[in-house]
């Protein structure tokens, strides 16, 4: 059954450390073992982007200083791959800044080779290429795509004072045409973009809804990048993240719950809280797309001192432990 607000609301509200003990009882259950997905994520197409995202540094709406870069061949990021898989990684997420892909295109039969060769590398593979529909979704699949990657950013009421070229609707629409194909869909959000919490729990409520659920949420933090309309917001509460994580963890038990975007700004006490919460996952590389992002071997010290290891490629979710 699906959760309500009213249910969310009553779960986040909860005095911190009840919720957190419940959160990490459920964690458990559906996650016995030590361990965290790493994931590295590369822009395989940088900048010049037509979509007016408001937090988004690879906007053509705003002057962000950022240099732009057309798409990288196979070539190009197979060398990439090949070390992250050595450094630790079990998923290789690729992003590409435009408003979507098309069949027949040349950049998506690029795309499609790329997605191909990874995967002979046996890492998990993920893409983020915008919109798309049912013939593109299937092309994916057929190429072995694991995931893809179409966060919901955040409450459906919120979301058109942050994008104006597409709507709540339109993404959507491409979850649905990644769903029908059969493929994992990783969607989550970004808090701090001015919404409140009980936004974060419509994005939540949305997220619960999808049927079946996202094989992973990833839970950014903005990072303000001077020129785009958020450019002056403030940071988020950090126990509000832990909240929003902690409440994600008991009515998403069977996803991976990514630390995502804004890490590099979290203390590695606030990071260790967030995992014990409930996050289970965690971009692992100097660089998110075109944001910064604690180092490698600031990440391999952090999981060491926390007794964590490495998760092994799991691209199918698991069942409580009892029923193993």
């Amino acid at each position: 059954m699906k959760p309500t607000l009213e249910k969310l609301e009553q779960t986040y509200r909860r005095p911190l450390f009840d919720l957190i003990q419940e959160s990490r009882r459920v964690f458990l259950e559906f996650w016995p073992k030590n361990e965290v997905q790493l994931c590295t994520l590369l822009s395989v197409k940088t900048g010049g982007c037509s979509e007016d995202c408001g937090y988004c540094a690879q906007s053509a709406h705003y002057d962000t200083g950022l240099k732009k870069q057309s798409l990288m061949t196979v070539d190009e990021v197979m060398p990439v791959a090949l070390r992250a898989k050595e450094n630790g990684s079990t998923r290789f997420c690729m992003g590409a800044a435009w408003k979507g892909v098309r069949e027949g295109d040349g950049k998506f039969e690029t795309m499609l080779e790329t997605v191909r060769e990874v995967g002979k590398l046996g890492m998990e593979v993920c893409v983020t290429l915008g919109q798309l529909g049912d013939n593109e979704a299937r092309k994916l699949k057929e190429a072995g795509l694991t995931a893809y990657n179409h966060n919901i950013d955040t409450s459906p009421g919120h979301y058109a004072k942050i994008v104006s070229t597409h709507s709540f609707q339109d993404r959507l629409n491409t979850i649905a045409s990644v769903q029908r194909a059969g493929i994992s869909v990783c969607c989550g959000g970004i808090i701090g973009m001015g919404e409140n919490e009980t936004d974060r729990l419509r994005m939540l409520e949305v997220l619960c809804s999808l049927d079946p659920e996202p094989e992973s949420v990833p839970i950014n933090c903005l990072t303000p990048i001077a020129g785009t309309p958020l450019e002056n917001t403030p940071p988020v509460d950090v126990f509000e993240l832990v909240r929003l994580i902690a409440t994600s963890r008991i009515f998403l038990p069977r996803a991976k719950i990514r630390l995502s975007a804004g890490r590099d700004r979290l203390s590695r006490e606030a990071q260790a809280l967030c995992l014990f919460a409930g996050a289970n996952s965690i971009f692992y590389g100097d660089k998110l797309l075109t944001a910064a992002n604690p180092g490698v071997d600031e990440d391999r010290s952090l999981l060491e001192s926390l007794g964590l290891a490495p998760q092994p490629p799991q691209p199918a979710q698991p069942e409580p432990a009892a029923a193993a």
